[in-house]
């Protein structure tokens, strides 16, 4: 219960900043209640004067508020009263100060509205006059004439108004009457008035009964007894240089400071003379603060004082001479305020987490002031300058925190607000309190790739699921917004069977190869991928991936000519009157693998006769060595290695079979320089290799079908016609076969049947050479009859 009590107050502090929420602040009605009314009274329905239902006060969370955190009243939610909680002391809430206004709001929310109203509280009375002292003394010379005026101390009452000391009489009154005066403060103070002449002989004692009596109903008073010696003659009563004096002290002053010295004169002379000062009666506040010295009439300080608590003080000084006579004057202390106390805040946080790109939004809402007064009490409300974020004043001394332009999570994730409140006074002073603003993620930043375009390498015959390679996405948004998700793209190509390729790891963006590649298959293919997030709405980004399939030597070089299809051997033919470097024949090959894997070199492995027939390393040309002997055997078996340039190293073998014959004119063989520069002329091409295999292969079959003809027709050779030339020669037929792999240059053999020949001989590849090489054997035969005959011209 005590936990709860300590919370509202609090809670009412907070609510109370509301009010900068509200787009209205009405102010309404006054209210009357009297003090000391009984707890649940009626004082009035609230729901009506707002012009709301009672349920609907219940809805929207009807608040009362009062700005001195008393929780003096209660609002019943289900009829809209507002009832007394607790008895009301108007003395105790105002003192002395009329009218007494409790001012408190009714704060309403959803939405926020808040009404103000003036609650005056009337007093009754229930104080009654009360004198300082039971028992007043006072002394009065046998010779006073008639009218003369003796002040007397007056009665307090709490009460203010009619209900405060009206007048005051005094009984028996044979020979005084009493007086009822104001003061300039407003007091009302008794004087005794010397109605008949006095003799001590007669009556040396006065017991009087003085009475305040207040103007209540019924009226309340309070007495006090009045006893009254009859001195001897003393002429003089002291009298005070001035009757009123007015002074002014800080606050701050340290105690035991000087106030003023009050000073009061009496012509009399010895003991009548002697003037002694004392308070004319001794209020309990003014006697704890103030000391007076009886002797020299110093006033000094002896507690501290407060502006905020007590602004002004009134002393009544009496002086006494020896013979009992007595004068009085009024000291009037006024507090100087100094900038003594720091500006309090109220601070109400109504949210600590904003989302970023959000539209102005309030913060906090608070309320400042100082007890201090004039430029002390004034101040100014600041933030630093490197924040989104304004104060902005509303009503009288609140202010709210709102933000100034939308907030941005990814630049900066939280602020931490110092809010400074400083008076104008000197010293200047302040209060600071922090706020901190976390800036909650909204999903406003897709994925972003760490690459646009991945390029991944895999080598061809690689394991199924082996790891590939990776893609990599940033958010810059946090929690479910900056979580990535990966996926593959439809191919750009639906012959592409990408999802028997490769997968990807949804979490991770590992990509994986499904299958064994095959480089000879698929050199390269190239996808899509997409990053996205799991904000709502979900926001992605896409890269290209391509992926490169490197070769592997798996594929062994492939003879294309001479053809190894199980048929009956190629037997190549070679005159014996051939030159060294005379061009036997061409081992064309290739390899499906590319780069360093695919280049091939030849090498002789085996021959009949060593060292008579040589491989060009780089073509594959065979050519003779040196030149043929009569003693050289007719026919020869070579066996050709052909081996890539891999790792390891793949190899073929192909098999030869060379004949030795006689009687064929003796072709133009190419120089090696001229040969290895053709060589270079044309690429590689399967298809011109396959070409020169079918037209090589058709070649072999016309010479068969020559020789075949020749030897049925052998009688008719003579009237068939001949050959032109110098021999009688048929006319040639040219079979071209044009370069294809290692073999560089289109080759044109020409071959004719002699018809005079006594045997059935026949010319033999002699080479016929594209124009361009004829126009240059041309130009290089021109006036050398040397070069001409070696060509035969």
């Amino acid at each position: 219960m005590e936990a709860e009590e300590e919370r509202f107050p609090r809670l009412r502090q907070v609510l109370l900043l509301f009010v900068l929420l509200a787009h209205t602040c009405a102010e309404r009605e006054d209210y009357f209640i009297t003090e000391e009314t009984e707890s649940g009274s009626f004082v009035a329905n609230l729901a009506k004067d707002i012009g709301l239902g009672a349920r609907e006060l219940s809805r929207r969370r009807a608040r009362i508020i009062f700005n001195n955190d008393k929780k003096h009243f209660q609002l019943n939610l289900q009829t809209g009263d507002l009832q007394v909680n607790e008895k009301l002391d108007r003395e105790e809430l105002c003192g002395p100060t009329e009218p007494c206004v409790l001012q408190f709001q009714v704060l309403l929310e959803e939405p926020l509205e808040v009404y103000r109203y003036k609650l005056l509280v009337t007093d009754i009375n229930d104080n009654s006059p009360v004198f300082p002292e039971a028992e007043m003394i006072l002394k009065i010379m046998e010779n006073t004439l008639p009218g003369a005026v003796f002040p007397l101390k007056n009665a307090r009452d709490l009460d203010v108004g009619v209900n405060n000391v009206q007048n005051y009489t005094i009984y028996p009154n044979s020979h005084f009457h009493v007086l009822t005066r104001n003061s300039g403060e407003g007091r009302k103070y008794p004087e005794l008035v010397l109605d008949k002449a006095l003799d001590r002989e007669q009556q040396p004692e006065f017991r009087l009964t003085l009475m305040a009596v207040d103007g209540g109903t019924p009226p309340k008073t309070g007495t006090t007894l009045v006893l009254i010696d009859v001195l001897d003659i003393n002429d003089n009563a002291p009298e005070f240089v001035q009757p009123l004096y007015r002074v002014q002290i800080l606050e701050n002053s340290p105690l035991g400071s000087l106030i003023v010295t009050v000073s009061a004169r009496d012509l009399d002379t010895g003991i009548n003379g002697e003037v002694v000062y004392s308070f004319f009666y001794g209020d309990e506040e003014i006697t704890r603060t103030f000391a007076l010295n009886e002797l020299t009439g110093e006033i000094k300080i002896i507690r501290k004082l407060d502006f905020e608590k007590i602004k002004s003080y009134e002393l009544d000084i009496k002086a006494s001479d020896g013979a009992g006579l007595s004068g009085k004057c009024t000291v009037v202390i006024e507090v100087v305020d100094i900038n003594d106390n720091t500006p309090e805040m109220t601070v109400a946080p109504l949210i600590s987490s904003i989302p970023e790109n959000s539209p102005e939004t309030t913060i906090a809402l608070f309320s400042i002031q100082d007890p201090d007064s004039g430029e002390n009490g004034r101040m100014v409300c600041s933030i630093q300058e490197d924040v989104p974020f304004t104060l902005k004043h509303s009503v009288e001394n609140f202010y709210k925190l709102v933000t100034e332009g939308v907030l941005d999570r990814e630049t900066r994730s939280e602020y931490n607000i110092t809010i400074t409140v400083t008076d104008l006074g000197t010293p200047r002073l302040k209060t600071q309190h922090n706020i901190t603003v976390t800036v909650s993620d909204v999903n406003d930043n897709a994925p972003a790739f760490s690459q646009t375009t991945y390029t991944l390498r895999v080598r061809e015959n690689n394991s199924p699921a082996l790891h590939i390679g990776s893609v990599s996405a940033t958010d810059r948004d946090s929690g479910a917004n900056a979580q990535v998700t990966y996926s593959l793209l439809p191919p750009a190509d639906p012959q592409l069977p990408l999802a028997s390729l490769v997968s990807i790891n949804a979490d991770n963006g590992q990509l994986f190869a499904l299958r064994s590649l095959d480089y000879e298959a698929l050199r390269a293919f190239e996808f899509g991928v997409r990053a996205a997030d799991r904000g709502s709405p979900a926001l992605s980004s896409q890269a290209r991936v391509r992926v490169l399939v490197l070769d592997d030597n798996d594929n062994a070089p492939f003879v294309l000519y001479p053809p190894q299809n199980g048929s009956a051997p190629c037997t190549e033919l070679v005159p014996r009157a051939a030159e060294a470097g005379y061009l036997v024949t061409k081992v064309v090959a290739v390899d499906g693998d590319s780069g360093q894997n695919a280049w091939l070199s030849y090498q002789l492995l085996k021959a009949t006769e060593p060292g008579l027939f040589g491989v060009w390393a780089h073509n594959g040309e065979v050519r003779t060595a040196r030149l043929l002997s009569e003693r050289d055997a007719v026919k020869h078996r070579l066996v050709v290695l052909v081996k890539d340039n891999g790792e390891p190293p793949r190899s073929a073998s192909v098999t030869l079979h060379v004949l030795l014959v006689d009687g064929f004119s003796q072709p133009y063989l190419p120089l090696p320089e001229v040969a290895a520069a053709e060589a270079r002329a044309d690429p590689l091409t399967v298809y011109l290799v396959v070409a020169l295999a079918s037209v090589s292969s058709l070649f072999l079959f016309s010479v068969l079908v020559f020789v075949a003809v020749r030897l049925c027709r052998r009688s008719r050779a003579a009237s068939a016609g001949r050959c032109s030339g110098p021999e009688g020669h048929f006319p040639g037929h040219l079979v071209d076969v044009s370069g294809a792999g290692t073999l560089s240059q289109s080759y044109q053999y020409e071959v004719c049947l002699t018809g005079d020949s006594g045997t059935n001989e026949f010319k033999f590849l002699k080479p016929f050479f594209p124009s361009i090489l004829n126009q240059d054997l041309g130009r290089k035969s021109e006036g050398n009859p040397t070069f001409q005959n070696s060509l035969g011209i």
